[in-house]
């Protein structure tokens, strides 16, 4: 992943945000819209892409596209720099593929353990009973 060659694909449009702000919020864009074309991109390899399609497929468009919107801030600027940094950290953690998990058993000893461990607790209990 080449996230320079990213950065440039990437598409911003500003809209009118809500929330707090007063008249503020009526004269100002500072919401943010990152649209990220996940198909036609050249920073991705093949092999790539088709990871990042499976695993972020909640989040893709029909047309495999991925669009995040930031408007935590008043700032336009310091929004695009959140949305930018939230896609980042999207891609980066997806590449990640995940180790395939051996099946594993517990030891001879562990169970042995375990076992006498709840022996001793029904002796326990059945001491405590009432003798008729």
């Amino acid at each position: 992943m080449n996230s320079s060659t990213i950065l440039k694909e990437l598409n911003f449009k500003a809209t009118r945000s809500s929330g707090a702000g007063g008249q503020h919020v009526n004269k100002v864009s500072s919401k943010i819209e990152l649209t990220f074309n996940l198909k036609n991109s050249l920073a991705l390899s093949e092999r790539e892409k088709d990871f990042l399609i499976i695993k972020l497929q909640s989040k893709l468009t029909k047309e495999n596209k991925l669009i995040l919107f930031c408007d935590e801030t008043r700032s336009q600027y310091r929004n695009k720099e959140l949305a930018i940094k939230r896609f980042l950290e999207l891609i980066s953690k997806n590449l990640i593929k995940n180790k395939n998990r051996k099946a594993t058993k517990p030891s001879k000893a562990s169970i042995r353990k375990r076992l006498e461990s709840k022996k001793k607790l029904s002796e326990k209990k059945n001491n405590r009973r009432k003798m008729l």
